[in-house]
């Protein structure tokens, strides 16, 4: 065990770029310099340490571990007490704090602690088990732009099926304003986030590793992309390696800080249904996309429709219900809710040519619709392959062995 440094002058420096310029004196300086040093000491969700914190301040619960002598209130039993002292004193290793700080700026990480305003208030129904503190890539404001917002999420393994409804889903939600949450991984993750970019819209990575790593590998680029218009976010600190155990807790997170957790494709054990029961035990939104009956990849979904009562979600227009976002039943027909018919991507399609490119200007006075409207309905097919953009425009792909079309 190394003796921890609580001085002010220490705090700043160890701190550096990462302490606020302005508006915080010596005493907030300490305490988010220890809510750093607690964030080294501990895994994700530790409550004892949460408690702990919460109880007495980062900065007293820090001089108490380290000096028994200091007696006070904890808000833990003598077991807790002890076993939480065995695991987080060995951590304690200063030079190891300042190492990741020293990347952190480097890698243009910013600290966001409970007590700015960027913090997102949702995660505070995590309680004890809430972060102690969140580092993140982006613009920090966009934090408080997460209500409502929706998690979809799914399996690695994804079907062609799988790929295509998580992106219909989040293009339609992202391109209306919905800000999209996902945990970065390949398969429903990556399409869930790619769809939202390519339609202008928001999303947010969850990582279960450091914010300065992308993970998986693959997908640096577009971590890379998410982290440049959006937000990539972990409570690890930087340099931390994703474990079997940070993805599970990474799970939670990505369920308190969403209005609703979407299910796209799961197994019967996808750690995706991990995030389904922390939304569950939030009292968040849960929705599940029914798949193939054969189909092993929609397994997991059905068992939640079965078992746990999620919502069945079809369409977009299932989920804008299941955030309360003003679409609701009448009769057999739903109310309209402003929002254009789920068929106009077929407008686009009839409006576009085989061999001449046609600009989005052109294209939207062809099919009577927003210059807006069509771009966004572009870049969703453009995931899926359905168009080709170039300088001077787009042009429909032509289906394999199929004759062009002469218009």
């Amino acid at each position: 065990m190394t003796a921890i440094d609580l001085t002010p002058r220490t705090a700043r420096e160890a701190l550096g770029g990462l302490a606020p310029a302005t508006g915080q004196d010596d005493d907030q300086i300490v305490e988010r310099y220890a809510l750093v040093v607690w964030n080294h000491l501990t895994e994700p969700g530790d409550g004892a340490a949460g408690r702990l914190v919460r109880t007495r301040g980062a900065a007293a619960a820090l001089r108490m571990i380290v000096t028994p002598a200091v007696k006070g209130e904890t808000g833990l039993t003598a077991q807790e007490w002890t076993s939480g002292r065995k695991r987080w004193l060995p951590r304690l290793e200063p030079a190891r704090v300042e190492s990741a700080l020293a990347v952190a700026a480097s890698a243009g990480v910013r600290l966001v602690t409970p007590v700015e305003p960027e913090w997102p208030v949702q995660l505070g129904d995590l309680g004890d088990h809430a972060p102690l503190c969140l580092w993140v890539r982006g613009e920090t404001g966009l934090l408080r732009r997460l209500r409502p917002s929706i998690a979809i999420v799914g399996a690695r393994a994804a079907t062609s099926y799988g790929d295509h409804v998580a992106l219909e889903l989040s293009a339609d939600l992202a391109g209306a304003g919905v800000p999209i949450v996902s945990g970065g991984a390949y398969g429903i993750d990556g399409a869930a986030h790619r769809a939202a970019l390519n339609v202008g819209g928001l999303t947010v990575a969850l990582l279960a590793g450091g914010a300065d790593r992308a993970y998986p590998a693959g997908h640096a680029e577009l971590i890379g992309r998410i982290a440049r218009t959006g937000l990539v976010v972990s409570e690890v600190p930087c340099g931390s390696a994703p474990t079997k155990w940070r993805f599970l807790q990474r799970n939670r997170l990505i369920a308190a800080l969403t209005d609703a957790t979407v299910v796209v494709e799961a197994g019967w054990r996808s750690g995706s249904l991990n995030t389904a029961g922390h939304a569950a035990a939030l009292s968040r939104g849960l929705g599940a996309v029914p798949g193939p009956i054969t189909s092993a990849a929609s397994a997991g979904t059905h068992r939640l429709l079965r078992e746990c009562g999620a919502v069945c979600i079809t369409g977009a227009a299932d989920v804008r219900e299941l955030l309360g976002l003003g679409v609701g039943m009448a009769g057999d027909a739903l109310v309209d809710d402003g929002r254009p018919p789920t068929d106009d991507a077929a407008r686009v399609r009839d409006a576009l040519s085989t061999r001449s490119w046609r600009d989005a200007v052109d294209l939207a006075r062809r099919c009577g619709m927003a210059v807006s409207e069509v771009e966004a309905i572009l870049g969703l097919l453009a995931l899926e392959g359905e168009v080709q953009r170039s300088p001077q425009g787009w042009r429909r792909m032509v289906p394999h062995g199929a004759a062009p079309m002469t218009r």
